[in-house]
């Protein structure tokens, strides 16, 4: 289930929302693990909030990780979705423009 490198994505308490929204776009994928900050967190505010979700994409490792800090996301890092024909292109290029945009040459911005 876990493989050598999982990429991590880290969001300001929006992980678990996230996660949930990719598994809906993406056929053949789960959420397989949740966890909350726990007792003795160095943020006490936090404590029982959710803190990382683990969740696969047509088999591929992600993790949805709850950081805290208001790190914005960029375009630095992108996942390249292989589609087997041009209405598999269309309906998830759709589904992750909902709440985000299209942006040149094909690339997406998701929510």
């Amino acid at each position: 289930m876990h493989d050598r490198f999982t990429p991590c994505l880290w969001f300001n308490g929006q992980a678990e929302e996230a996660a949930a929204f990719y598994v809906s776009v993406f056929p053949n994928s789960r959420i397989f693990h949740r966890a909350a900050w726990p007792d003795g967190s160095p943020f006490p505010d936090k404590v029982g909030q959710p803190l990382l979700t683990e969740f696969e994409l047509d088999g591929q490792a992600f993790l949805a990780f709850n950081g805290g800090m208001d790190v914005p996301h960029g375009m630095a890092v992108s996942l390249l979705v292989n589609c087997a024909d041009q209405a598999e292109l269309d309906r998830i290029t759709e589904r992750l423009t909902e709440g985000g945009r299209q942006l040149d040459c094909g690339w997406v911005a998701d929510r």
